[in-house]
């Protein structure tokens, strides 16, 4: 899967002289919590994030309304708060070279470039989504975790078995972890008994089963306290790993 199909393409766009209260609002009227800078010749020249706009403020503010966060910005512009060293992807980045370029740089967005133009934004939501889907969150099924070794032939002898007993495979993904020797593998089965599967991966195949269960299509989210007002904004509950890139301003 490449970053064209996952991105948020026309990413809404601000210019440096646009004042951080017009960003902020801008934010909020369009639930969003990041825009490209623009140039007025097109050009990105940085990224602005909600929480750039609020590391802007006095420390000591805990609970700010939108009312109150426009009037201490004043006329602070864009420019002043921005991040300027932005790193971009193109449409034809894999999603997966996307998704380590986030962790690793510890950053929640990437802009995706076409010829010096801004096409789209790529954020860790739609890497997650993109991880769900590939999962198999949307179906319902039995979901059963192997540890394959070094035969090449494992793989194909799963999917195979599954066909021979009757069942859709309707997802597979595999891990690798920190044994270079072993590779995990999920897949998701339909129309299969799971005694049947397990009995045939581990006696037919000779695979080890680590996990199954039956799941359903989704789990409801679960919370401990009501939603809070979109109009108030706890600056303790921001995504406290968020690095940004300094420079020389």
């Amino acid at each position: 899967m490449l970053v064209r199909e996952c991105m948020k393409v026309n990413p809404i766009p601000v210019s440096p002289k646009t004042t951080c209260s017009d960003a902020f609002r801008l934010m909020q009227e369009k639930d969003v919590d990041k825009l490209p800078v623009l140039a007025e010749e097109g050009d990105l020249v940085g990224i602005v994030t909600k929480k750039d706009l609020l590391y802007a403020l006095p420390s000591s503010t805990a609970l700010l309304s939108v009312s109150e966060i426009d009037s201490l910005f004043g006329k602070m512009t864009v420019a002043r708060v921005m991040t300027r060293r932005v790193i971009w992807v193109s449409e034809d980045c894999p999603l997966e070279e996307a998704a380590r370029i986030l962790a690793d740089n510890k950053i929640g967005s990437l802009p995706v470039m076409r010829s010096h133009r801004i096409v789209g934004m790529i954020t860790k939501a739609e890497v997650f989504r993109a991880m769900m889907e590939a999962l198999g969150g949307r179906a319902n099924g039995l979901r059963v975790t192997i540890r394959l070794h070094e035969d090449k032939g494992e793989l194909g002898a799963i999917t195979d078995g599954i066909v021979q007993l009757g069942g859709t495979l309707t997802n597979l993904s595999t891990l690798w972890g920190h044994d270079a020797f072993n590779q995990t593998v999920t897949v998701k089965v339909q129309g299969i008994a799971p005694q049947e599967l397990i009995s045939f991966l581990e006696k037919n195949v000779g695979v080890e089963v680590i996990d199954y269960h039956e799941t359903g299509a989704e789990y409801q989210p679960q919370f401990v306290s009501p939603p809070e007002n979109k109009e108030v904004f706890p600056i303790q509950n921001l995504d406290a790993e968020f690095i940004r890139f300094t420079d020389s301003r």
